[in-house]
């Protein structure tokens, strides 16, 4: 189970997870992605940015029409390290669910017990 310390950043888990429900072959368009997260152009630059430099994100800049655009898309190297990290944060829960659940029952049951 090892954490990818640049998707764990929340913003950046944010950001991968909604390109990665859109799959690597699908891009999205800069405001978009701002609107859709709720973030502001700057603080979502930022994290493309750190994200673009790790390989996670291609960033393309055209126009549509005569207004400059900026598209985002998941890599294939992003889509595996947001699933390498997905699944260390499953295996993190899955664990957190077993320790758990032998506590819960034996509380249940001194409940029932007292009664």
């Amino acid at each position: 189970m090892r954490f990818d310390e640049l998707i764990h950043q929340p913003t950046r888990l944010r950001i991968m997870a909604y390109l990665r429900g859109l799959g690597t072959e699908a891009q999205v368009e800069f405001g978009t992605l701002q609107k859709a997260l709720e973030l502001t152009e700057g603080n979502l630059s930022r994290h493309l940015s750190k994200l673009e430099e790790a390989g996670y994100v291609a960033i393309e800049k055209g126009y549509s029409g005569k207004r400059p655009r900026t598209w985002i898309r998941l890599t294939g190297t992003g889509a595996d390290a947001f699933d390498r990290h997905l699944a260390a944060l499953e295996a993190l829960a899955q664990q957190a669910r077993s320790q758990r659940a032998p506590t819960e029952n034996r509380s249940r049951e001194e409940t029932h017990e007292d009664r």
